[in-house]
């Protein structure tokens, strides 16, 4: 499953990432690593930003970007 794909409110697990190094990389700099607890806490109308919660901190996150993290549900 894709963080794209997740429900408002439901935590997720992060398994892994379906992109190049420089993607990897990025999202590492965020503080977003495989094994990470996600949640979901807003998704923005007409194809906004993700709002995630990660280890108590918020990133928010391009749809295109959180199409290519992989999640299983916790």
């Amino acid at each position: 499953m894709r963080l794209i794909d997740v429900g408002q409110d439901v935590w997720v697990r992060v398994i892994g990432f379906d992109g190049g190094e420089g993607l990897q990389n990025r999202l590492l700099q965020h503080g977003l690593y495989p094994g990470d607890q996600a949640r979901v806490l807003r998704i923005a109308p007409l194809k906004g930003p993700l709002l995630v919660e990660v280890s108590g901190r918020e990133i928010a996150l391009g749809r295109r970007v959180a199409e290519k993290i992989l999640v299983e549900v916790a």
